[in-house]
């Protein structure tokens, strides 16, 4: 009787243990129209630009019938997400693996540690050259010995074109070809190096200064991105400003692209102080959303862990900014204005006032990476609000104009951190009246593109 029974609760088990299997461990990969029906209930939902796109209106489809009727005419998730946009957007990206900008996020990407950039020839004949900004610590690069100025103009051989760059810099390792340049023509050095990429995790407090000027103690901090994961380190640098008397700062965010805009009302709260509680920036949704979501951010005293900001209670700051100057950046510049003399000193910034999360594929009004969909790995980071500071000032779509204009020259750039190095330069002295090197006259280049081009987060401003 004991075999009889065992016999068919073995079968029930093994039955049991294959079912689970599937739902588990072998689930079904989304389908298109599952994917695409994700991308437009979250447009439909958040998106800042949602009255643009007449398809995005919450009755122009009867039922899910006609909804999916109109979804089939894209073939791809890319091909409507591309559709659904607003013209006036420039930022808002699709993923169709969220893994990768959750590293990003955290800091973590895959880095050989030559941070550059790409311009074209005085001679408009398409031919580009790079050259190095910086070197990250604890990279290949560094092991290599690149120096910020470094030029080069192949990679693989090849000549860097505007038709070929965003292919020469994809693979892992890669080998570049140093050059030299009198502004117009470009020779080769002979000198070739091998650089490969591997996993880093970058700290953007890059550079923490007190410089000495006529007695008067004034701080350099050199910030790369705003990342959550450093804000503690970005609050230490604060407290050696505070333990070293400074009166007076400079915020390099020359590279900055963005990120975080916890962390970008964190660093104006270690900037001044003074303004706890009152409105830093004010947001703007879709009509659907702004009664319930829009909220102003204030300005605070404690970092994203909880621990109190180090304020320096400041009335003047100057802020080195280039065209790749973007978003959290930009947020920082803006938001401090109407409160303190907020010095812009450098070129124009990108022009980004709009801010994003990320939707994964769940339920509204989450859209939760907790309860998304396990079929795919698509999300979304579409623009959801757009800031003003505490004036109502926004939609600076040309960019932030600096009080002093001064573009970087690719042949002579100077070291970072450096009093002589030409933006730290021109703020000190308009801070302190220090002489400056004035800088031979240059041909200013186009830049084409740069190493934080492909990076996911490049020029976004993230929501929390």
């Amino acid at each position: 009787m004991k075999i009889k029974f065992f016999i068919p609760l073995l079968a029930l088990s093994l039955l049991l243990t294959s079912c689970f299997e599937d739902m588990d461990d072998n689930i079904q990969p989304a389908t298109t129209i599952d994917i695409q029906n994700f991308i437009y209930r979250g447009l439909n939902y958040y998106y800042l630009y949602k009255a643009d796109t007449p398809e995005l209106a919450n009755d122009v489809f009867g039922n899910q019938a006609e909804l999916n009727d109109f979804l089939n005419n894209y073939e791809t998730p890319e091909s409507l997400f591309d559709y659904l946009l607003s013209s006036q957007d420039r930022f808002s990206n699709l993923f169709s693996d969220f893994r990768v900008i959750e590293d990003a996020l955290n800091g973590i990407s895959l880095s050989n540690g030559m941070e550059y950039g790409l311009v074209f020839y005085p001679d408009n004949s398409g031919n580009v050259f790079g050259y190095v900004r910086y070197v990250s610590p604890n990279t290949d690069a560094e092991a290599k010995g690149l120096q910020r100025g470094d030029l080069f103009t192949t990679v693989d051989g090849q000549q860097i074109t505007d038709k070929n760059f965003m292919n020469l810099f994809t693979p892992n390792s890669y080998t570049i070809g140093l050059a030299t340049s009198d502004g117009t023509n470009f020779l080769p050095t002979g000198e070739t190096v091998a650089l490969t990429k591997a996993e880093y995790n970058e700290n953007p407090v890059f550079k923490v200064k007190t410089i000495d000027v006529n007695g008067e103690k004034i701080g350099y901090l050199m910030y790369n991105s705003f990342i959550r994961n450093y804000d503690i380190q970005l609050n230490d640098a604060f407290a050696k400003f505070k333990a070293d008397g400074v009166t007076n700062l400079v915020v390099d965010l020359r590279y900055n692209g963005g990120g975080a805009v916890e962390t970008a009302t964190d660093l104006a709260s270690m900037i001044t102080g003074q303004f706890n509680g009152q409105v830093f920036y004010k947001e703007f949704w879709n009509a659907d959303r702004q009664a319930a979501n829009a909220s102003d951010g204030l300005f605070d005293g404690s970092i994203s862990n909880g621990a109190p900001t180090n304020s320096l209670n400041l009335s003047n700051v100057y802020i080195l900014t280039t065209r790749r100057t973007a978003s959290a950046s930009e947020l920082v510049i803006n938001g401090l204005k109407p409160y303190i003399n907020t010095v812009q000193v450098g070129d124009l910034t990108t022009g980004k006032f709009q801010a994003s999360f990320l939707l994964y594929d769940a339920p509204a009004p989450n859209f939760s990476r907790q309860q998304a969909n396990p079929s795919h790995y698509y999300a979304m980071l579409p623009l959801v609000f757009k800031t003003s500071n505490a004036v109502g000032n926004t939609d600076y779509g040309d960019g932030l104009f600096p009080e002093i204009l001064l573009r970087e020259n690719y042949f002579d750039l100077g070291q970072l951190g450096d009093e002589n190095e030409p933006l730290l330069a021109a703020a000190l002295f308009k801070i302190a009246g220090r002489p400056i090197l004035v800088s031979k006259a240059f041909n200013e280049l186009e830049e084409i593109s740069d190493s934080n081009a492909s990076s996911p987060i490049n020029g976004k401003m993230i929501a929390n």
